[in-house]
């Protein structure tokens, strides 16, 4: 099948479903063990090139159950400083659709909204609720621009496994100590320095996605004793070269 760098997952699905009649709601696309998420586009794997093999799995259909659909419906809570209020959304929704729909409850204004969820800010517009942890009954607080900011929390210790590519140190494990608000080139810098990496260019991988080096681990969403997979390879503005 061919496929565009920027076509999204679910997009690939419907073009699975339109040639063999599976529904998009119960694929399962994985490459390399790692599950391929709707929202995404190829150019947020980059272990995905010409010839990469796309394993399909088919969810059971049960007859007399619920929906598909329905089983992704959860309700959570809304939090304003002097008010709440209880929305149900779809585990696939994304932070702009879950700002939408408070705009159509509440009137407020989504340009005005700020999002956090266990004291982080939903900065990527673009992703899913899930991918943030979102679940049935958790509780989103809404802070409003130009109103008072709440403090950042103090920074945090982390303990992280850091996981080579087989071409790389022959897939080695790497247990690291960083600080959340240390960015990725931080972690770049000290694999560096103690010679754990040769030097070379890489492209730090969290959940599927490519980490940006100016950016906090804390922005990526790392938590501690989470798996960090590096490959040699770098971004442009033309995609990304990988080795």
């Amino acid at each position: 099948m061919e496929v565009g760098t920027l076509e999204k997952v679910v997009d690939i699905k419907r073009k699975i479903e339109q040639i063999y009649g599976v529904p998009v709601a119960y694929q399962i696309l994985t490459v390399s063990g790692w599950e391929l998420v709707d929202g995404l586009d190829m150019e947020d794997y980059p272990i995905i090139t010409e010839g990469t093999k796309v394993d399909l799995a088919i969810k059971p259909m049960e007859p007399n159950s619920i929906s598909y659909n329905d089983k992704m419906k959860m309700q959570i809570t809304v939090k304003f400083p002097a008010r709440r209020i209880n929305i149900e959304v779809d585990q696939t929704d994304t932070v702009r659709s879950l700002k939408e729909k408070i705009h159509i409850i509440d009137s407020t204004p989504i340009k005005k909204m700020t999002l956090f969820f266990l004291g982080r800010e939903l900065i990527e517009e673009f992703r899913n609720l899930n991918e943030y942890g979102i679940r049935e009954f958790s509780e989103v607080i809404v802070f409003l621009k130009n109103a008072h900011q709440p403090k950042d929390p103090p920074s945090k210790k982390l303990s992280l496994v850091v996981q080579t590519s087989s071409s790389l140190l022959n897939a080695a494990t790497i247990p690291v100590e960083m600080k959340d608000t240390n960015t990725v080139n931080d972690l770049k810098q000290l694999l560096l320095s103690r010679k754990i990496l040769p030097a070379d260019d890489y492209l730090f991988i969290h959940r599927q996605r490519i980490m940006r080096d100016s950016c906090s681990l804390k922005w990526h969403g790392v938590e501690n004793g989470d798996c960090l997979y590096v490959f040699k390879g770098t971004v442009s503005r033309n995609g990304y070269t990988t080795s």
